[in-house]
């Protein structure tokens, strides 16, 4: 009995830390994203568009006064 409580606590804590840190890498979703790491992904999913009318679009979403802007910002994207 001793042995099966010493293995679902240990369990339970490999778990707790497991979420733990994975809570704390999740935090901030734009840490290292640019218009470089992203222009391939949306060269894919925009072929007609030049680079010039992308970098538009990026700036739009992900600069300043852009609808992703800060972990607060009330988007399709963080409504939920």
């Amino acid at each position: 009995m001793k042995k099966l409580a010493v293995g679902v606590l240990s369990a339970a804590l490999v778990l707790g830390a497991g979420t733990a840190v994975l809570a704390a890498g999740n935090n901030d979703s734009n840490v290292g994203l640019s218009f470089e790491k992203m222009l391939p992904f949306m060269q894919k999913m925009h072929p007609d568009f030049s680079k010039k009318d992308l970098q538009k679009m990026y700036k739009a979403c992900h600069g300043e006064g852009g609808m992703m802007e800060g972990t607060n910002a009330k988007n399709m994207m963080n409504r939920f």
